[in-house]
């Protein structure tokens, strides 16, 4: 099977299977293989030609895309494309290399690609859309009330869960109870403090 040559007497299904494991075997060996000097300056040819492809963030600049896995082991994920840019992740393009295995490059390859040849890391992107209307920025207080909705909703949904859905109020009777203690303590005070003598008033 390694040298293309496979005599077997089997059937049909038992080659499927054998060719699978081989291919599997291969994904294996090439993680490994891209890791050392001679598979680093491949992937390195590659890299700067860009047959990875190319960033689709806009602010990136078309920059080069490495292949990546989320995973060591296989049939966990599929292979991902890695921006040294703006230090994200993006799904390929070609529907046949999305089904390849994140396995057979690793989670480690771009990291050591770029430990080696520190030259190559880009400089990281920094901007960010800002969002317009009418030319006018929109205000970063409608962008904080944003934020706040969405984490209150957030703690909500956490608090729902955990069947807490408003811990903070009082039961109605309690409530209710306190405020009238509240009242009849007023009361008396008022009662107490209005009462000042005719002698006092002299004084």
């Amino acid at each position: 099977m390694v040298t293309d040559v496979f005599d077997l007497d089997c059937d049909d299904e038992m080659r499927d299977q054998i060719e699978k494991s081989a291919r599997h075997l291969y994904g294996l060996v090439h993680a490994r293989y891209i890791t050392t000097t001679r598979g680093l300056a491949k992937m390195l040819e590659k890299y700067k030609k860009g047959d990875f492809g190319k960033c689709p963030r806009v602010d990136c600049k078309s920059g080069h895309l490495l292949p990546t896995g989320m995973a060591d082991i296989p049939n966990v994920q599929f292979v991902k494309l890695y921006c040294a840019k703006c230090e994200d992740l993006y799904n390929p393009k070609s529907s046949r290399h999305s089904t390849i295995d994140g396995a057979y490059f690793g989670s480690s390859f771009q990291n050591i690609l770029f430990q080696v040849y520190p030259a190559l890391i880009p400089e990281k992107s920094i901007a960010r859309y800002e969002p317009k209307i009418f030319g006018f920025k929109v205000h970063a207080a409608a962008a904080l009330q944003r934020w706040q909705d969405k984490r209150r909703d957030e703690m909500q949904g956490r608090l729902k869960l955990a069947g807490l859905e408003n811990p903070f109020s009082l039961p109605a009777e309690s409530a209710d109870g306190d405020m009238e203690e509240d009242d009849e303590d007023g009361e008396g005070f008022d009662g107490e403090g209005m009462e000042i003598g005719d002698d006092a008033i002299a004084q």
